[in-house]
């Protein structure tokens, strides 16, 4: 993994805005390698880390992004579409609306469906028919859970049903009124599917962050912390703040590497 160290969250999402924007003006001339599909399809996540990345698109707004395509991560189960704190609202607040992108082609698992098995197994169909992920955008949770992959979930799993632990809970009960509101089980993108998408950025900001990056960059290849699933992608960069990146032990390193990268990579 690339792992770039910047002063600040309106820095990241600066500089992910850039590996984005690059990659949407590049994809006419591309299309997806092998399907000839022509939309850049970005993999888009909630919570508080990646915000700063859709206030920069907002800010940067050009209109090759509105014909763009986008799949959320996850969802809770049970809970209304129509609740704020249910990825559909979240979506269709910070990344729908601010992007101005069409709305049928912003797709969120179904985490209200009579038969959710089944609608996982569309999400993940309908991911395939987009022609794959461009850019998945990622978060990391304090276990070292990516989406809502929580431990000892598969490296080859896809989008499916699962439980999600009381430390999760917990970390989202700040988006509710009380914890008992936070749903039990949600619908995730599976750890294979995230490793599917051509380019991953993840991004982590403030010091709680910082054990769980460190296990996922620089600890063992292990289920019971799914971000350290990265090491085996072939092009995923992590984001990190100086409070992120306060237990990594290879920082010199990584601003040595940042800052001799080739013309290209600039």
């Amino acid at each position: 993994m690339q792992v770039v160290i910047l002063p600040s969250s309106e820095s990241i999402g600066d500089y992910a805005a850039d590996v984005i924007l690059r990659g949407v003006a590049e994809r006419p001339s591309t299309g997806h390698m092998n399907t000839g599909h022509m939309n850049y399809v970005l993999g888009v996540a909630t919570g508080s880390s990646p915000l700063p990345i859709y206030e920069a698109l907002e800010r940067r707004w050009v209109p090759e992004l509105a014909a763009i395509s986008a799949f959320a991560l996850d969802e809770y189960v049970g809970l209304p579409y129509s609740h704020p704190e249910s990825y559909h609202s979240v979506i269709d607040r910070e990344v729908t609306t601010r992007l101005r992108l069409d709305p049928s082609k912003v797709h969120v698992p179904d985490g209200f469906a009579d038969d959710p098995v089944a609608a996982c197994l569309a999400y993940e169909t309908a991911i395939q028919d987009a022609g794959g992920i461009d850019l998945q955008i990622l978060g990391i949770g304090g276990s070292g859970h990516i989406g809502f992959n929580e431990p000892t979930s598969s490296f080859s799993s896809r989008t499916r049903i699962k439980t999600l632990t009381p430390e999760t809970r917990r970390d989202n009960a700040r988006f509710f009124s009380s914890p008992d509101e936070v749903p039990l089980h949600c619908m995730t993108q599976g750890l294979g599917t995230i490793l599917d998408a051509r380019k991953v950025l993840l991004v982590a900001t403030g010091e709680k962050k910082a054990a769980a990056v460190a296990r996922a960059v620089e600890g063992p290849l292990t289920s019971m912390c799914p971000g350290s699933a990265l090491q085996l992608h072939p092009d995923a960069t992590v984001l990190l703040d100086e409070a992120a990146a306060a237990e990594l032990t290879l920082t010199d390193y990584y601003r040595f590497v940042f800052d001799n990268r080739p013309e290209w990579q600039r």
